[in-house]
């Protein structure tokens, strides 16, 4: 479709202000990004046409010419995402139309249905004056965002008349083509106002394509943002309609820059949002003749003919349009009962109900006791129960039977009397069917049954506990929601208060209400309640809400969490604690509290080979001793132990669990019984090279053992334990067989091999059966790089088999051999084993990151993260029942998983790019995990205060504020956030770098935040205000930076680069003060003295140099090191220098005259070549200049007198890259190369 003639004239008459001011290339990768325009036609503009911006931009403008709408509104978008706003407001006025451009293709009613606009009320009368004036106010919508507020009196008609008002074809063309959507807002507290923006946000995300955002926004700042995002640059002409505000904060959780139409009592609301704000005021009541029109549709009897009471029934009512309906609904029924009626509306018995009331609808109260005085006897009394529903509830029929203790087709009966008699209204859009009364009529049932609504709430609470006495409340009905979500309020309202506490201090209400309404709502009934619990017990009410506060952000995770391994982890004294090791003991008949997650073993030393009994019950295991070890797989107890000639190098149980076949490093196989630890038979070295792997069949039927080895021709085997020689060699694979499996039903045996194909041959013959081609399926086939198949793996029913090869596993038809599914882990790890469990669609992968992944094969997607290895994981295995998991490691472990909590059993490995804040005697880390999670921790108590969602770029830097209330992260993608702390929902996103962020770091007032890059650039951000200063001059990445005083009243700011400048800037003005040549090869490190006379550099070209702060000119160049100076630091006196080179090599320096004072004591070199286990990354002396402590690959104590070094700390890893130190030297922090965080104090240190 062409480009609108519209849309075509704005770019010709805009295109000089585009070519002058746009760069095309970035906003080219949103457009190809939008499959608006191709690569082919991006490369067009960028290699065929001169170089100069300006006529790139030509170019792009002259394409836009040919293209479609679509196209058009790409560009726009693009505009907006790389912040060209002024350019995108000269195209705004005349963006086309993409949607629909006709009421064919998109009706009305369609629109206003899929965004939940209302439909009319049976009983309804045009009111075309005010309609037009919201209208009116509505187009002034168009061409900018603002607020339109329609206030009056409650009962007034306000929200028809706001939806009647959008049901208009040209208005929505016009001004909304995007949709309208309603929300219902009502008396709101936060967690259900977050549930209404994350629902909206689900609404509008389904229309997209992007899978941007995988979960709702979890709290009301995140799901600002993400409508925010949705609104501005996905949605920009699209009216949200809030019907019924009561609260201001439900505004400024909307206050985003976009179109909105509100219906409110209050008509000052909207003072607190920004924007423009129109006013449309509605009159409390209809005129005569439109009220007589809605009594003559209700009581179905013609205008002409109504009775001359119909005008004094009008004049009565006041004019609410609720009164009105009210009294036709009753006509409707009884036709013969005008007079009686009036009389009813003539009656004052209601005055004095609403005296303390803001409405003054005397008529109304009288209609609604008509109505109810009309009702029978039992229709009354189920009528005034409705009096227990919370306000702004709607609710199913299935949920009334309940509540009425009824069959649901008579509550469906009674629902629709009462529909009919206009007590109460129909929601028939939702489905099912949805019923709720206006708060009107609420509110005019809690004066009534004032006295009533203890022993009301108590009824719901019976009814409650009458239906679900005998099973759990864990589905998402509508039912269950309601009894989720409103069970405590009903408690409250009866004075059932130990009932009260019972329930929300149970670790089973938390996880039920936690997993399906999340920790929001949770949190908030502490709040609510908690004048009423503290009563009860002050203390456990405190260590409850602290649970939630410390563990809240768990709940959001999906799979969700084990509440009673989260519980377990609160200290012991607590009644969180006490609740939680009850509930282990129950589920751990033993118990044995630990072995409800994870049961971890150190059976033998070197790399290790695992297996389950095919009970689960026994694990038996090898390594590199020459002996084998069975253990009990709930405890870890030694049950027996094998004693060989040879190193074991695999094992397999006998189907019935009788034997256990074991072979070795020898290439002999032995068949043991496993009950009298008894040698049954010896199978000599038929096998020429080192055997891998060995496997029963499944069944006893015709028992049968296979073994496969490193043999390049008959290297898989299958052995009849009563033969005393092999019974079958199997030929087909030329290079190495790394394992072997057979199929469920024994029919088939499976081999992979190092030759990149897995083979399945017959068992009985031996002869094959089929060849599948893995080594085909990765992109590089002809590489000549090994694509060696590590194991295999049949599903259940046989007829699907997985494999891993490199970075993948692989699933295929047996019968076909076609690839059915292809899944890579996280972080391109090797796959180096996998498994299917043998009664569910999860596939376990060993990886090379030392951790598991579950993921299942049917949805293909992951399930759970299972790490705690600190190693290559080289196996895993389920048991034959799928209720358990083994995995070994060469860390010389084996980890026993649950496969229902292995989301609980992962432990959490730490990046290197650590911010460390010392805080009186408190340490928080800030630091990404090994799930591109970022974490702030507790360093002392390991409790995390704040765990981000997984980001969806790596994330290279992180700084923490001194106050601890934010955390700042950069990401290789270029982007920059702040989050809060704990929540960690993003406060701002700050783009503007187009490479990887080197370095963050928050300067004194906190206030801004500076970040560096790959892009040679540095960047000043403003956090109040948003403004960004860009530094920029650098020829090379800027890796860091520092403060040149520690002053607030000293702006300059000290940058260093690979490019061998340092320079100096003005943070304030984006100055550049100085620009120093400073060094031949890159920069590497940079310190400024304490008393900021001086700074340090110390390069790639193996020396350091010493530079005057005010002359800034070099001083003394530092020669001597043999290899990159990759470290220094000044001593707290600034006498001295320290320098630290990557050959593990320190030198001290006097800094007055540049000579060397000494180089701590070289030690013989460890196996890296290296003095410290690899380079010096880091320094740091005591306050006393006495003492200094080094990091590399690992950590050192040096006398600096003497250069001695007085204590060495060897990690576990190695290569760390920064140490932390505390002002007083007592305690110092760092993350080594696998991820373990380390808080060293003077207790561990001999100093």
């Amino acid at each position: 479709m062409a480009l609108d003639e519209r849309a075509r004239a704005c770019l010709l008459t805009s295109r000089h202000k585009l070519e002058e001011i746009m760069k095309p290339a970035y906003l080219m990768d949103h457009m190809i990004s939008d499959e608006a325009i191709t690569v082919e036609e991006e490369d067009m503009i960028t290699n065929q046409v001169n170089l100069f911006t300006r006529e790139q931009a030509a170019a792009l403008v002259d394409l836009l010419l040919k293209k479609d709408n679509y196209s058009f509104r790409s560009f726009y978008n693009a505009l907006l995402k790389e912040e060209y706003d002024e350019l995108a407001n000269l195209l705004k006025e005349d963006l086309p139309l993409t949607q629909f451009t006709s009421s064919s293709q998109c009706p009305v009613q369609t629109l206003l249905s899929e965004g939940g606009v209302p439909p009319r009320p049976e009983a309804f009368v045009p009111r075309p004056k005010e309609e037009n004036e919201i209208r009116e106010k509505l187009y002034k919508l168009q061409k900018q965002p603002g607020w339109v507020t329609v206030f009056g009196m409650a009962g007034s008609g306000k929200s028809v008349l706001a939806s009647e008002a959008v049901r208009h074809k040209e208005l929505i063309e016009e001004c909304f083509p995007e949709g309208i959507h309603w929300l219902s807002i009502g008396r709101l507290d936060k967690p259900d106002l977050l549930a209404k923006i994350q629902t909206l946000c689900f609404r509008l995300e389904q229309n997209l394509d992007s899978q941007q955002f995988h979960r709702p926004p979890s709290t009301l700042d995140e799901a600002k943002e993400r409508l925010r995002f949705l609104m501005i640059r996905k949605y920009t002409r699209t009216l949200l309609i809030l019907d019924d505000v009561w609260d201001s904060t439900v505004l400024k959780a909307v206050d985003i820059h976009c179109r909105i139409l509100l219906t409110t009592r209050n008509r000052s609301l909207a003072d607190v949002v920004n924007g423009s704000k129109h006013e449309v005021e509605v009159n409390s009541g209809l005129d005569e003749d439109k009220a007589l029109e809605i009594l003559s549709q209700l009581s179905k009897i013609e205008m002409y003919r109504l009775p001359e009471e119909a005008l004094s029934i009008v004049k009565k009512c006041q004019g609410s349009p609720l009164a009105v309906s009210m009294i036709g609904s009753l006509l409707r029924e009884n036709p013969d009962r005008w007079g009686y009626y009036l009389r009813q509306l003539e009656k004052k018995q209601f005055r004095r109900i609403r005296k303390s009331s803001s409405y003054n609808y005397e008529a109304l109260d009288q209609a609604i006791a008509a109505g109810i005085e009309d009702l029978s006897d039992d229709y009354r009394d189920l009528y005034n129960l409705l009096t227990v529903l919370h306000k702004d509830v709607k609710v199913t029929a299935k949920m009334m039977s309940v509540l009425w203790g009824q069959d649901q087709v008579d509550t469906e009966d009674t629902l629709s009397e009462f529909v009919n008699r206009a007590m109460l209204f129909v929601d028939s859009q939702s489905q099912p069917n949805v019923f709720y009364l206006h708060d009107l009529q609420l509110d005019f049932l809690l004066e009534q049954n004032k006295n009533q609504l203890k022993s009301l709430h108590k009824k719901m609470v019976e009814r409650y506990v009458h239906r679900y006495r005998d099973r759990p409340l864990t589905s998402r009905d509508e039912e269950s929601l309601y009894w989720i979500r409103y069970l405590a309020y009903h408690m409250a309202n009866a004075n059932l208060f130990q009932e009260l506490h019972s329930l929300l201090f149970s670790l089973d209400w938390i996880s039920v209400k936690g997993q399906i309404m999340g920790p929001a709502h949770l949190i908030n009934d502490y709040l609510e309640y908690g004048s009423i619990l503290d009563k009860e017990n002050n203390e456990m009410c405190s260590e409850f809400q602290e649970f939630l506060s410390l563990s809240g952000h768990y709940l959001e995770q999906r799979p969700f969490p084990d509440i009673v391994q989260l519980a377990l982890s609160q200290p012991h004294t607590s009644e969180v604690y006490r609740q939680a090791r009850l509930l282990a003991q129950e589920r751990a008949k033993d118990g044995n509290v630990d072995s409800l997650s994870r049961l971890v073993i150190h059976p033998h030393q070197g790399s290790l080979y695992a297996c389950f009994s095919n009970d689960g019950t026994k694990i038996a295991s090898c390594g590199a001793t020459k002996n084998l070890k069975v253990f009990k797989s709930t405890s870890g107890e030694k049950l027996s132990e094998f004693e060989l000639r040879d190193e074991v190098v695999c094992c397999a149980f006998s189907p019935d669990d009788s034997l256990l076949a074991v072979c070795s490093s020898g290439r002999t196989i032995q068949v043991w019984n496993v009950h009298q630890v008894k040698l049954l038979r010896t199978f000599q070295e038929e096998h020429k090279e080192q055997i891998n792997h060995c496997v029963f069949t499944n069944t006893t039927r015709r028992l049968l053992l296979a073994t496969c080895s490193n043999d390049h021709m008959g290297n898989a085997k299958l052995w009849n334990l009563n033969k005393p020689t092999c019974q079958n060699t199997i030929f087909g694979h030329f290079e190495p067989v790394n394992h072997c499996c057979f199929s469920p039903d024994d029919s088939y045996v499976s081999t992979s091999s190092n030759d990149g194909t897995v083979k399945l041959f017959e068992t009985t013959s031996g002869n094959i059966w089929k060849s599948i081609d893995v080594r085909g399926m990765f992109k590089d086939p002809d590489n000549d790089d090994e694509v060696a198949v590590r194991c295999s793996s049949w599903t259940a029913d046989g007829k699907r088999i997985l494999c891993a090869a490199r970075n993948a596993a692989l699933m295929f038809d047996v019968e076909t051999s076609d690839l059915l599914l292809e899944i890579r882990p996280s972080f391109l790890s090797t796959v180096l084993h996998c498994d299917v469990c043998p009664t569910s669609n999860l596939l376990a992968m060993a990886l090379s990151n030392y951790a598991v992944e579950l993921w299942d094969i049917e949805e293909n997607a992951k399930k759970a993260d299972c790490s705690g290895h600190l190693s290559w994981v080289e196996r895993v295995q389920f048991s034959r029942d799928g209720s358990q998991m083994l995995s070994c490691s060469d860390d010389e472990t084996i980890r026993l998983w649950e496969t229902k909590k292995l989301h609980m059993t992962s432990a959490v490995f730490l990046k290197r790019n650590t911010d460390v804040l010392f805080n009186d005697d408190n340490i928080f880390v800030s630091a990404p995990d090994h799930c591109n999670r970022l974490q702030v921790r507790n360093g002392r108590t390991g409790d995390t205060f704040l765990q981000s969602e997984k980001k969806p770029s790596r994330i290279r830097c992180t700084c923490l504020r001194k106050d601890l209330s934010v955390v700042a992260l950069g990401q290789e993608d270029g982007t920059v956030q702040v989050l809060p702390v704990p929540s960690g929902k993003p406060l701002a996103t700050l783009w503007g770098h187009t490479k990887t962020v080197l370095h963050c770091q928050f300067t004194h007032n906190g206030q801004t935040l500076i970040t560096s890059s790959e892009d040679c650039t540095i960047r000043v951000w403003n956090l109040p205000s948003g403004e960004c200063k860009v530094l920029q001059g650098h020829k090379e990445q800027v890796r860091c930076f520092a403060l040149l005083s520690p002053s607030s009243n000293d702006s300059r700011l000290l940058s260093w680069s690979f490019d061998g400048t340092v320079k100096v800037w003005n943070t304030e003005s984006g100055q550049k003060l100085q620009d120093i040549d400073a060094h031949g090869g890159a920069i590497l490190s940079c310190h400024v003295s304490p008393d900021g006379r001086l700074f340090a550099t110390s390069s790639a070209d193996r020396t350091a140099k010493l530079w005057h702060c005010e002359a800034w000119q070099c001083t003394f160049t530092l020669t001597g090191h043999q290899e990159c100076v990759r470290s220094c630091r000044f001593s707290w006196d600034s006498e001295c220098l320290a320098t630290g080179d990557d050959n593990g090599e320190i030198r001290l320096w006097n800094v007055n005259d540049g000579s060397l004072l000494r180089i701590c004591s070289r030690e013989v070199k460890d196996s890296m070549d290296s003095f410290h286990g690899g380079w010096v990354t880091d320094l740091h002396f005591s306050p006393d200049n006495s003492l200094l402590v080094s990091a590399g690959g690992y950590i050192k104590w040096w006398d600096v007198k003497d250069g001695v070094a007085l204590q060495t700390f060897y990690p576990k890893g190695n290569a760390l890259r920064k140490i932390h130190v505390s002002s007083d030297f007592s305690t110092f922090v760092t993350v080594d190369s696998i991820g373990i965080l380390y808080v060293l104090g003077e207790g561990c240190l001999d100093l």
